[in-house]
């Protein structure tokens, strides 16, 4: 979905997809360089990261494992319940493997925090996260993340797997909301 459809709901397009792929081909030759001569295993955070997941793939030119997790701290509400609870797990054994979380985005990392140290009780022989935004002010814990695309401003952002009521996820841009959107 481009911009001009849904015009009217976006306040202002903060990366374009150039902007986005540009930087994914970048991050995917750090990875390659970082993995070289070991398996990698991707593991996607649904359900934002699946674009990300796609598009980084892509990018990379050697063979990767990708896998899924769903996990939420949310239940019905907008706000985090402390509670985090897996809603799909891997399907692969992680034991002596090389893990590479991919999000789309890192805001209070409350969440990614407690799946990382799920992740590493599991026996892997590495863990590391890449994402393709991180919100620094949004941080209520500290997540060491090796593979950032952008830092963007603690602002609300749609598009490139990112939602607002599971709408905005295939724009293919990042845009803040307008606000008469959410409030």
């Amino acid at each position: 979905m481009e911009p001009q459809h849904v015009d009217a709901d976006i306040e202002k397009v903060i990366l374009t997809e150039d902007d986005i792929q540009s930087r994914l081909a970048e991050m995917a030759a750090e990875i390659e360089r970082d993995y070289e001569g070991r398996e990698l295993l991707l593991v996607g955070v649904l359900k934002g990261a699946v674009m990300v997941m796609a598009d980084l793939s892509r990018h990379l030119s050697r063979h990767v494992e990708i896998d899924w997790m769903d996990v939420s701290s949310y239940g019905s509400g907008t706000r985090s319940s402390g509670v985090v609870r897996i809603i799909k797990d891997l399907d692969a054994d992680i034991t002596g493997r090389h893990v590479l979380v991919v999000e789309d985005i890192i805001d209070t990392g409350l969440t990614l925090s407690w799946l990382i140290s799920n992740l590493r009780s599991r026996g892997p022989a590495s863990v590391e996260i890449c994402t393709v935004l991180r919100k620094p002010e949004a941080a209520k814990t500290d997540v060491d993340v090796k593979y950032v695309g952008f830092d963007i401003p603690n602002s609300f952002v749609v598009g490139y797997g990112l939602d607002f009521a599971e709408r905005y996820r295939n724009l293919r841009v990042v845009a803040t909301l307008a606000p008469h959107m959410y409030t």
